[in-house]
């Protein structure tokens, strides 16, 4: 299902699964919550938007925070987090791999009553982060640690590392993660093996 407008979002769900316009939806489960953390964003000056059918709130255009739901908690994440100073030491990783983003998890409204004020300083810091122009320094592709597995493929088989070296570096990147993830060496060899054809093809890990 494709919601159309934030305000569905908050009364029906993100359409993203089969919880979507029932009362079981995370958006229904943390009503309250997501009501009052859009009423103190809001209240920042932000633009509301409607993106990746999650409510996104910007200033002037450009993305400074978005909001979201889950089982266990609702969201706020801001998209250059890692520049925030944090000095609250409330901000999480989304992921083990994010570079940019992090996340605020919240789950009471007592909670976020508690850190309306901190949450408003660090958007204030965020926007302020937004206008001078920083970017996030991520770790550029020929960074990252291959794994020895992979190493060792190459060695074997050198028209995979040059359809490798000739793959956009998002695709690389996707690659090399997923290729990284198991802690078991036969685990990352087998995926390996399955993504050869792909990589040789001239494809990324999703297409």
């Amino acid at each position: 299902m494709k919601i159309d407008s934030v305000n569905e979002y908050f009364s029906e769900g993100c359409g993203r699964c089969s919880r979507f316009q029932t009362p079981d939806c995370s958006t229904q489960i943390w009503r309250e919550e997501l009501t009052l953390l859009r009423s103190l964003i809001l209240s920042s000056g932000l633009t509301e938007e409607l993106k990746w059918a999650h409510p996104c709130y910007t200033d002037n255009g450009k993305n400074i925070a978005v909001m979201g739901a889950f089982r266990d908690c609702c969201t706020v994440s801001f998209f250059k987090g890692a520049l925030l100073s944090d000095p609250e030491h409330i901000l999480e990783l989304p992921g083990e791999n994010s570079q940019s983003g992090r996340i605020v998890r919240l789950r009471s409204v007592a909670q976020i009553k508690l850190l309306a004020d901190v949450i408003k300083a660090y958007l204030r810091e965020a926007i302020e982060i937004e206008r001078s122009g920083q970017q996030v320094e991520k770790i550029k592709i020929e960074e990252r640690p291959i794994p020895q597995e992979l190493a060792d493929k190459f060695e074997e088989m050198p028209e995979l590392r040059e359809a490798f070296r000739a793959l956009t570096p998002g695709r690389q990147r996707g690659y090399l993660l997923h290729f990284s993830q198991p802690k078991q060496a036969k685990t990352r060899e087998a995926r390996i093996a399955k993504s050869i054809e792909q990589i040789i093809a001239g494809n990324g890990l999703n297409d």
